[in-house]
């Protein structure tokens, strides 16, 4: 195998680096997981994660990991209501015994993790690595974080997600903007400090659609109830907008105005200071997008393919890619690892390609005039 005699290094313990390391070492390759948390334990943020059979749970499978997955997945995190700004219900899936979301269960993001992170030998995750820059040693790489220290490694893996610093190692290829912001919040002790909207998720999902506007909500396990609003504005509007996003009473004020005539109900999303919010833009990569195959470097993931959240693929994406390439670096036909990662870029590229027309397509879908509709004439197969 290519991986023969070689040190491994994955940049980002996300869920695609963590499920690459936990493959790789089924195959006895040596493998490090560098990850910037500083340690295991740190607030996992983030809406729950549904998992679909052919990408997540196919990882997960081939890891070994099914029963793990099982005793901690969500059977009614899926379940769906579709609303508009007011309250008005089109959807309802907990008044029914049948759910879209069936065929991909749901699991927190921090049991998701914590199950990966289980199954790996011993230090294989470096801690407290955020990293900082890389460059030419030998036949390999040198990498050096922001903790001071450097290490070797002959193969670099880029898992570091949407914002990575691995990337610009293998292509110049920038993100181009979707057109939609949100922001996204995490409130704790919902059930405590926001009520009423606790019970209206009713520890399910909702995608409350208007107005060219939207706003989805999902719980967690351990009682937190994230949001997500999302705005169709102009690439700058985080910075040219004067928000402080760390004060929770200049948001509130932005979207009590740009949500005005939304009903009042969401307005105890903000009544709480247990809460935390950031803005995140969303970005994609170009479709058609293309680099030039390393001989020792790659990425998978938000890092190579990074896109919307609307089709709920990111995450499914990441653990495919995980899978594919461990596949193609532990395959003995290859003869050199530029053929193996030549292989799995080939494949990786043109998913990627078709899952990011899909989503491009689900954004522009969820903030459209007929939002609701499109929605349910998606779900009935219309």
């Amino acid at each position: 195998m290519v991986t023969d005699n070689k040190k491994i290094a994955i940049v980002g313990g996300g869920p695609g680096g963590l499920t690459l390391a936990r493959l790789l070492q089924l195959k006895n390759a040596e493998v490090k997981v560098y990850e910037r948390d500083e340690n295991r334990d740190v607030r996992v943020q983030g809406a729950t994660l549904d998992l679909h059979e052919e990408s997540g749970l196919e990882a997960l499978q081939r890891a070994g990991l099914m029963d793990e997955f099982k005793a901690n997945y969500r059977p009614s995190a899926g379940k769906l209501k579709i609303l508009d700004k007011d309250l008005n219900v089109f959807l309802d899936e907990h008044a029914s015994e049948e759910s879209y979301a069936e065929d991909r269960p749901e699991i927190d993001r921090a049991p998701l993790r914590k199950i990966l992170l289980d199954s790996l030998k011993p230090e294989t995750v470096v801690w407290d690595s955020q990293f900082i820059s890389m460059e030419k040693d030998g036949e390999g790489w040198k990498l050096h974080f922001k903790n001071g220290k450097s290490y070797y490694a002959d193969i670099v893996i880029g898992a570091d997600g949407a914002n990575s610093k691995i990337r610009s190692y293998l292509t110049d290829i920038k993100p181009v903007y979707s057109g939609v912001t949100m922001v996204e919040g995490n409130i704790y002790n919902a059930e405590i400090n926001a009520p009423k909207l606790w019970k209206l998720v009713n520890g399910g999902k909702i995608f409350a659609l208007d107005l060219h506007q939207s706003l989805l909500f999902s719980t967690k396990g351990d009682g937190t109830l994230t949001f997500y609003t999302g705005c169709k504005t102009d690439e700058n509007w985080v910075k040219d907008s004067g928000i402080d996003f760390d004060n929770k009473e200049q948001v509130f004020n932005w979207f009590k105005k740009e949500f005005s005539l939304w009903s009042k109900d969401f307005h105890e999303l903000f009544e709480s200071d247990e809460i935390s919010i950031i803005p995140r833009p969303q970005y994609h990569y170009p479709p058609d997008q293309k680099w030039e195959t390393s001989t020792n470097l790659t990425l998978l993931g938000d890092s190579a393919h990074r896109m919307p959240p609307y089709a709920g693929e990111g995450v499914n994406m990441a653990m495919q890619d995980a899978f594919e390439l461990a596949e193609n670096l532990t395959d003995n036909d290859f003869k050199d690892a530029k053929s193996a990662l030549s292989n799995y870029e080939k494949s990786m590229l043109k998913r990627a390609s078709e899952i990011t027309e899909i989503t491009l397509n689900s954004t522009e879908m969820l903030h459209s005039e007929n939002a609701i509709q499109n929605l349910l004439n998606m779900f009935q197969g219309g």
